[in-house]
């Protein structure tokens, strides 16, 4: 019986075999949801000039001193600032009627808004005079050139993902496209002549293919695209085909099913049957402590324009795809993309704390391997012995059965994967568990 390999290390080796792929630069109103590549520096200023915060009238402070209801303020008006224009100088003792976020004229230092003056606010005729009915005080109603952003302050670190405010806030400095990390490409594969498409009737031996609307959901919220979802049944050469045709948009393959012992198991019969030096697939099986997703593969598929498409291949059922994703997939999709995270998944990127949660029940674990188990967050159990519960999560797994693999429906209840080490024989109420969060919890 082959020997079991730490998650950890499983891992390495499919890293191992892959390389950051290159990015490019693309202009702004492209590059939402992608991975900024660069330290970003502001090239303007923000706000780019001293303007006004308030529609109302740029005067001299000085000007208006004393300036109250009973009292006004009577100055000439001397041109008019609408947004977007490069206004003239302020002569003392006049105003600017101004509107808001319109630059401030060279000798005005505060805006009086139109509230406080004898004028009505909305669209009318410049006025020749207007009363000023409240004194300003210098920098009143004003926006300094420069005060939220200087031009070259740094504004967005390498590595943030690219919002809608994200891409607003490169825009506002200055930006017209950036360098973003590549977009890596992903094709899904799910082998099995049992499975059937979703919604179809199902024959007696066969099942719903879930597992391909699982894997192409998970890349896409990963940040990857999903550029092809096939099926393959269980011969070899059937199989070997749709690889071939998965391999030629893509820049990793992602497979489930088919890696066991089975005597029908495409992908290991695939793998013995190329084993010459002219094969188009190399594949390698490990046993991998961790359960669910004990049995995995990974390799290479020769694409027809000449490229080793990377392949990492999954057990069938749908916990252990959702598992092995999180913990294999996802780090291999963040070094084809220049992002790497650690270990197995196991530990957050860096800066980020590790989560945890203390367990609300019990339940016995896998001998000598890692267990997944995917859990939702609840209220502490009831009763004294548990300690103090203020400030924790608590979990509790998602069915009643733990992590067994073919629990696929009440996958969608789970927030996040607890942890449990191999050398941890049985899980106590109130123990605590590092958490791997899911990408759509």
């Amino acid at each position: 019986m082959a020997q079991m390999i730490p998650l950890e290390d499983y891992v390495a080796q499919v890293l191992e075999a892959l390389s950051p792929l290159e990015g490019g630069r693309l202009a702004l109103g492209r590059a939402h949801g992608r991975v900024l590549a660069e330290d970003v520096t502001a090239a303007v200023p923000v706000p780019p000039w001293t303007n006004s915060a308030m529609d109302g009238y740029a005067v001299r402070a000085e000007d208006t001193t004393g300036a109250c209801p009973q009292t006004p303020v009577v100055l000439p008006v001397s041109g008019d600032v609408p947004a977007g224009a490069a206004p003239h100088p302020l002569a003392a003792g006049t105003a600017q009627r101004i509107m808001t976020g319109a630059m401030l004229p060279e000798g005005a230092d505060a805006v009086v808004k139109v509230e406080d003056t004898d004028q009505n606010p909305g669209p009318h005729p410049i006025p020749e005079r207007v009363e000023i009915r409240a004194a300003a005080s210098p920098g009143l109603n004003v926006r300094r050139a420069g005060e939220n952003v200087a031009s070259g302050d740094p504004v967005m670190a390498a590595g943030t993902r690219l919002s809608a405010a994200a891409l607003s806030a490169l825009a506002s400095v200055g930006l017209g496209s950036v360098l973003v990390r590549a977009q890596v490409r992903v094709a899904v594969v799910s082998t099995g002549a049992e499975l059937r498409d979703a919604g179809h009737a199902l024959e007696p031996g066969t099942i719903p293919d879930s597992n391909s609307l699982l894997l192409a959901g998970l890349v896409a919220e990963h940040g990857a695209v999903c550029t092809s979802v096939a099926r393959s049944g269980d011969t070899a050469e059937a199989l070997a085909e749709v690889l071939r045709q998965a391999a030629a948009g893509a820049d990793l393959i992602v497979t489930s099913g088919g890696v066991s012992a089975g005597a029908f198991d495409p992908l290991t019969m695939l793998a013995q049957a190329q084993r010459g030096e002219e094969a188009s697939v190399r594949l390698d099986f490990v046993k991998v402590a961790m359960q669910p997703g004990k049995p995995q593969g990974h390799g290479w598929v020769l694409a027809d324009d000449g490229r080793r498409v990377p392949i990492i291949c999954l057990p069938g059922n749908p916990v252990s795809v959702l598992v092995s994703f999180t913990t294999i997939v996802a780090p291999a999709l963040a070094r084809l993309a220049g992002q790497d995270t650690a270990d197995g998944g196991t530990e957050p990127l860096p800066g980020r704390p590790r989560p945890t949660a203390r367990a609300a029940v019990g339940w016995r674990t896998p001998p000598g391997r890692r267990q997944h188990v995917p859990v939702r967050f609840t209220d502490a159990p009831t009763g004294s012995d548990v300690g103090d519960d203020s400030g924790h999560l608590w979990a509790t797994p998602t069915h009643r059965l733990g992590s067994g693999s073919h629990l696929v429906a009440s996958l969608h209840a789970a927030q996040a994967l607890a942890v449990v080490d191999a050398e941890v024989e049985a899980v106590e109420v109130g123990d605590e568990l590092p958490l791997i969060p899911l990408s759509a919890s």
